[in-house]
């Protein structure tokens, strides 16, 4: 017969209990629950600023639409002055016999017609070179053409629209004085700038 000691029995129990109490009060891990996301909201963006448009004459009327951008105009007439009856009281311009190359007292007059014709609104302008009788025909046909055209180049190269003068040559058809005296051959070579109608 086996002894059983019962300070053996009561501590094997002991530990068996303390063992199944520990088993059974496992940790628990708290419940946790999920963050909810914080989405942060910008704030409303500002509408952008509307790009300014160039106006270089200050009108008001943006160049993109200015018929006359260099100059102050009215936007009801498209940005370009108020057109006037204005009077051109333009003096012609004179050559020498039988050339087209401009004189240089010619220039000062030429500019100042160039600035006229800028501030002229639309107005578009004729240029019509003349010559006197001397030579042939076609020779006075052709002088008078590249008389209007060095006129032209002249009036471009200060600021003038190209597409605003409109060059003629008459030749000798149409003289403003005797082609029998040379006075009046000087009168003749000459190139007259008036707004057309």
């Amino acid at each position: 017969m086996i002894k059983v000691n019962f300070k053996t029995i009561v501590l094997a129990l002991s530990l068996s209990l303390v063992a199944l109490f520990y088993s059974s009060c496992k940790s628990k891990k708290p419940v946790v629950k999920p963050q909810e996301e914080i989405v942060e909201v910008a704030p409303p963006a500002k509408p952008a600023e509307p790009v300014k448009e160039v106006d270089t004459d200050g009108d008001g009327v943006p160049d993109s639409i200015d018929e006359c951008p260099e100059v102050k105009g009215d936007a009801s007439n498209n940005g370009c002055p108020k057109e006037e009856m204005k009077v051109y009281d333009y003096k012609n311009i004179q050559f020498e016999f039988n050339s087209s190359v401009l004189k240089t007292s010619s220039y000062a007059v030429l500019e100042t017609i160039a600035q006229q014709i800028k501030t002229s609104g639309k107005t578009k302008f004729l240029v019509n070179g003349h010559s006197s009788a001397e030579g042939t025909e076609q020779r006075n046909m052709a002088l008078s053409v590249d008389r209007a055209n060095a006129v032209k180049a002249y009036l471009v190269n200060n600021g003038v629209a190209s597409s605003r003068l409109i060059t003629k040559g008459y030749g000798e058809a149409q003289p403003v004085a005797d082609n029998a005296t040379e006075s009046g051959r000087v009168l003749n070579r000459r190139v007259e700038i008036t707004p057309e109608k």
